[in-house]
């Protein structure tokens, strides 16, 4: 198993400042999938960043780099073409409270 990072690019800066009903709707289904992905124990890590900019980083573990594009393609804000996501493979080697 291996571990991968994605990040979710906003549709514009300021983007939780200026959310829409139907792009808060399609997070709703976001937050839904990242919270099956942690009952799964795929999901490590998940949130936004701050201020103006907002991607979301999502760390997570797969078997190889089609099942972690899988994982991506699948999160419905980047499937419903509101975000673009860009995948990368990570090593987690220092995780508070973990053994890496």
């Amino acid at each position: 198993m291996s571990q991968w990072i994605y990040f979710i690019h906003p549709p514009r800066t300021g983007f939780m400042a200026t959310i829409t009903d139907s792009e808060r709707e399609i997070f709703g289904r976001h937050a839904g999938y990242l919270a099956d992905l942690r009952a799964a124990g795929t999901l490590i890590l998940a949130g936004p960043t701050l201020g103006e900019v907002n991607t979301g980083i999502h760390v997570f573990d797969a078997v190889d780099e089609d099942a972690a594009r899988a994982v991506m393609d699948a999160d419905p804000a980047i499937a419903s073409g509101l975000c673009r996501g860009e995948l990368r493979p990570i090593r987690v080697s220092f995780l508070r409270g973990g053994d890496t």
